[in-house]
């Protein structure tokens, strides 16, 4: 019996003590540990609003944020109070200096060029921030990579993005973009115009155009794919708009299991395309000369050779993030140039004159693209007022210093790039209007040689598939211009909104007008 006792009293304490450390983790997490991040932040001349429990400023970034694309914005690139409503209003009470909290982390907004890259070259100090692990189901592979990891998978995966490689992909630009202006011209050669939302016809453009040039497959082929990553990103935004708990991912939510649900299927279509493509590989089948062809001869290179490739999983992922990405970017920036250039017709008319000049009325090659010189002024001033994406985050793993600053752990820091992109004290008093003439002589001379034009990143992570992109995006204008003018609609409402790239909420609504149409 009073071993008995003894024993129960032991658990007892056990429970207890453990109840104790738990009580103190969760105290240090939602309280102490952000106020005292919130004072070495201040002691360093950052501002921002003081803390709250728990949540932070989370629920008013998204009420402002709902608020605002409740009706569109005036016709003006000055879009950073449109898109980013609280962090423009963090900006203008508290200074460049500012910090925002997202729950019981602050975020410090960090717009100093050489501090962006310090940040972005030293990316093993300043990692990706890691919140949520069911975010990883929506995008993973390479981009969430750190260390040697990261380096390893990005040897295996650069061939597919030589600049050789991209040349073999024209053939497939060329036919997704060829197949949608057909579309576009039947319907317009009817009256000589119509009006069309663009915005679904480029979605499916640039889902076309990675299917083919990336998989070897039709659009047909990957919709399944799309769709499923499309319901996966509606299921991401609800998660980052609520704080995270730990271990809340592992409880049977009806989000959690939809999250799950949808990343299986997106597995389960891309494991089948993979098998097959390995299978005539090692037959000895000719290749395809897409981006799965040449990343999965890279890998098993790689494996042969080291013995340390990818496995299935992780081509997996490189595939969806291939989809994704590859898809995101270059739809957001085709429908901005085509808004922009709607809206500023000298332009549009420098740009056709120039198409029509290089390259006549004939197929667009690599060398009559890359010759483009006023259309990649245009594409880089619209990457420059519209980034895909609007802020990088990472994240501080351990105490670092930053310039003049200590940065302590669990501190974040924001590259805000639209706030940057829009900055007069770093672009001129212009800085928020349409000007492609700042990048006549390049970005370097754009920018002063600082790190200041962020569309695709900057550094040794800079995107890897940003020449894929410009190409493409190259490819879809040239063809474009070539057929056809156009102006914006009266019925265009103008709201750009981010949901992990630049979008247009309200669709692009633009009268299309067919060059020598019978």
């Amino acid at each position: 019996m009073e071993v008995y006792l003894v024993i129960r009293d032991l658990v007892s304490l056990l429970v207890v003590g453990l109840l104790m450390i738990w009580g103190w983790r969760t105290l240090n997490w939602v309280w102490l540990a952000p106020k005292r991040l919130e004072s070495c932040l201040r002691q360093q001349g950052f501002a921002g609003n003081p803390y709250r429990f728990l949540s932070g400023d989370i629920k008013e970034l998204f009420t402002m944020s709902r608020q605002t694309r409740a009706k569109p914005m005036p016709l003006s690139d000055d879009i950073g109070p449109y898109v980013v409503p609280f962090q423009h209003q963090t900006a203008n009470q508290y200074g460049k200096n500012s910090f925002t909290w997202f729950g019981p982390r602050p975020r410090a907004n960090i717009t100093d060029p050489e501090k962006i890259r310090e940040i972005l070259n030293k990316f093993n100090d300043f990692q990706k921030i890691r919140t949520n692990p069911l975010l990883n189901l929506l995008v993973s592979g390479l981009v969430n990579l750190e260390g040697d990891r990261w380096s390893k998978r990005r040897k295996i995966i650069n061939p597919a993005f030589h600049q050789d490689k991209l040349k073999n992909m024209l053939p497939a630009f060329y036919q997704s973009c060829s197949d949608m202006l057909s579309k576009w011209e039947k319907m317009v050669c009817t009256e000589g115009y119509s009006e069309l939302d663009v915005w679904p016809y480029l979605v499916d453009l640039t889902r076309d155009v990675i299917s083919r040039s990336a998989f070897g497959s039709s659009f047909e082929e990957g919709k399944r794919i799309f769709q499923l990553l499309e319901d996966q990103l509606v299921v991401t935004i609800k998660l980052i708009q609520t704080v995270y708990i730990p271990g809340w991912r592992f409880l049977p939510t009806k989000t959690n299991r939809e999250m799950k649900m949808k990343h299986r299927g997106i597995k389960e279509s891309l494991r089948e395309m993979i098998k097959r493509r390995e299978k005539a590989i090692k037959a000895g089948e000719e290749s395809n000369e897409d981006l799965l062809d040449i990343l999965v001869e890279s890998n098993i290179r790689e494996m042969e050779a080291k013995n340390m490739g990818m496995s299935i999983e992780d081509v997996i992922e490189e595939c969806k993030l291939f989809y994704f990405a590859g898809q995101e970017t270059t739809s957001v920036l085709l429908v901005w140039t085509m808004v922009l250039l709607a809206r500023y017709p000298d332009w549009q008319s420098k740009a056709r004159e120039e198409v029509l000049h290089v390259l006549g009325d004939s197929k667009p090659d690599a060398d009559g693209l890359n010759r483009l010189k006023v259309v990649t002024m245009i594409l880089y001033e619209v990457l420059r007022l519209y980034p895909p994406v609007v802020e990088l985050g990472r994240s501080v793993p351990k105490e670092i210093k930053l310039g003049n600053l200590l940065l302590p752990v669990g501190t974040e820091v924001s590259v805000p790039i639209l706030q940057i992109h829009h900055d007069k004290d770093l672009w001129g008093d212009d800085a928020r209007e349409f000007k492609p003439e700042r990048f006549a002589e390049g970005v370097s001379k754009a920018t002063k040689s600082q790190v200041t034009f962020l569309p695709f990143g900057w550094g040794p992570r800079i995107c890897i598939g940003q020449n894929f992109a410009l190409m493409e995006a190259k490819m879809a204008m040239a063809m474009i211009l070539q057929r056809f003018w156009f102006e914006l609609s009266p019925s265009y409402a103008h709201s750009p909104y981010s949901r992990a790239t630049l979008r247009p909420q309200h669709g692009a609504q633009i009268i299309l007008h067919k060059l020598g149409c019978n």
